[in-house]
């Protein structure tokens, strides 16, 4: 009996002992190519994890903010809220004629988006994301994503996420980090999805946000979205946003456009060791190839200053293996 008992104590010794090597040997970022940059994600959160290190960081301190569009999400050939935006006029086009031959609507049902200036824009975000509900408004935008198709990849935009982005944020909380959204798209459009998407509740996203007005209908206490902004979370709002809606500087900040400039600024100008990343998008072939001259996501200021500030540029064509999850 006595044998029988030490023969499966060295059993499970020896199968806890192999599991951990296991364990130890997992590649935790396995869409990433073993390149530079993934080397040196890798050591930096070693680093500040070891007790042992002069650079260690406390749990409570370890804060990571992302931006959403184009970072960890895709946002050509226009964002993915944009593309929300508009099929909400298409849809409720029919209770309002009007619209065939009044600007900026007129454009849009026609599929011509070349005539949208930054006026236009706001006036078809304030129609499509104002006077209902913060409730009818998450169930509006979360049946969008489940039916809503790329016009290049032909899939959902909930499908159009980036896979080594996710393993990223995974790999951080697997570390005691705390991940946050910290994006120029909507609050309220961002959170009926980034938990299923990214893990990161909707407590942790912070974003553009417009008035909220409390009202009772029909005895009930409900939020109604007006159309006025609150707050414009991009360029120097982040660093507010984050001042104001998690009160802690972050130690990891990651981001992929001009947009971000402040964020990543502010974040690797902190005490300590920190870590600045910019996602360069330069694959033509599997999703898009833009920086300097885009449109959308504009990458030139805070290009010119990563290797001044000592940021990581991610490339996607190199540092990626796969980009959306369903390539694996």
């Amino acid at each position: 009996m006595k044998k029988n008992f030490c023969f499966s104590l060295i059993l499970l010794i020896i199968t806890f002992v192999c599991s951990g090597l296991v364990l130890a040997d997992t590649d935790p970022l396995p869409s990433w190519n073993d390149t530079s940059t993934k080397k040196y994600i890798v050591q930096f959160v070693q680093t500040v994890t070891n007790p042992g290190s002069d650079d260690y960081v406390e749990p409570e301190d370890r804060i990571a903010t992302f931006d959403n569009d184009g970072n960890l999400w895709i946002e050509q050939p226009i964002y993915t809220q944009l593309a929300f935006a508009i099929d909400r006029i298409k849809a409720m086009s029919p209770d309002h004629p009007e619209w065939k031959d009044t600007e900026p609507y007129k454009s849009v049902l026609k599929g011509d988006y070349s005539k949208l200036d930054k006026k236009g824009l706001l006036e078809i975000i304030s129609v499509t994301h104002s006077g209902m509900t913060t409730e009818d408004f998450e169930l509006i935008a979360s049946s969008w994503f489940k039916t809503s198709k790329h016009p290049k990849f032909k899939r959902s935009y909930s499908e159009l996420i980036y896979q080594p982005m996710v393993e990223l944020l995974e790999y951080l909380r697997a570390n005691g980090f705390k991940t946050y959204i910290v994006s120029g798209g909507g609050i309220d459009f961002m959170r009926p999805v980034t938990e299923k998407l990214y893990g990161i509740p909707p407590e942790q996203v912070v974003g553009t946000s417009v008035v909220s007005k409390y009202e009772l209908r029909d005895g009930k206490p409900v939020l109604v979205k007006m159309p006025e902004i609150f707050f414009i979370d991009d360029k120097e709002g982040k660093p507010i946003g984050i001042h104001q809606f998690i009160g802690k500087r972050p130690i990891f900040a990651s981001g992929n456009s001009d947009g971000d400039y402040e964020m990543l600024l502010w974040t690797t100008s902190g005490p300590g060791k920190t870590f600045g990343l910019l996602l360069h998008h330069d694959d033509a072939k599997r999703e898009y190839a833009y920086d300097r001259k885009s449109h959308i996501g504009k990458l030139d200021k805070a290009l010119d200053a990563a290797s001044k500030n000592k940021w990581v540029v991610v490339s996607m064509k190199n540092d990626w293996k796969t980009v959306f999850p369903f390539e694996n």
